[in-house]
Formats: structure tokens, C-alpha cells, sequence
């Protein structure tokens, strides 16, 4: 995911032992001595992801209105479900 021919900045992150253990072991498995590039694919990862989610969210408000009836209350009811996983 990660380009090596992209600019990278120094930045500390909080981390528990247990992840930088499974974090370390993940880069050994790609060859890698650190887990930079690890984190890095993960942040991108979750940047695409965040980035869906919004894009998700929007083309929904923008239907609000053009559902009726059951079709209404099925997309509430999944609406709401999905807004209980993201807290």
C-alpha cells in the first residue's frame, strides 16, 4: 500500500506491549526489522476505510425522503445497527 518514494515524518504513538509484540511479529514475517511500514499500511488502511464509511453515509442522507413504508424502517433499523458497531 505504502510507497517508499513518499516523504514519511517521525510521530510517537501510544501502543500496548501486546500490539507492539503482534506488530513485530507481523513485520518479521514480511522480512522487515522495525514495524514502520507496518503501521503505515495500517493507518492507510483505515484512512481508506474512514473515507468509505463517509462517502457511505452521505449517499444515504442524500436519499432521505425517497424511501417509504417498509423500505424506510428496513434502512433505520440498519442504520442504527451499523452506529452501534462504530462506538
Amino acid at each position: 500500500m505504502h510507497s517508499s518514494t513518499i516523504e514519511c515524518v517521525r510521530t510517537t504513538v501510544e501502543i500496548t506491549e501486546a500490539q507492539r509484540g503482534e506488530l513485530l511479529k507481523i513485520a518479521s514475517g514480511r522480512g522487515e526489522k522495525g514495524f514502520s511500514s507496518v503501521v503505515r499500511d495500517a493507518v492507510d488502511l483505515y484512512l481508506q476505510t474512514y473515507a468509505s464509511r463517509l462517502d457511505a453515509v452521505r449517499a444515504a442522507l442524500g436519499v432521505r425522503g425517497a424511501l417509504a413504508g417498509r423500505e424506510g424502517e428496513a434502512l433505520k433499523a440498519e442504520v442504527s445497527a451499523v452506529r452501534k458497531k462504530w462506538r
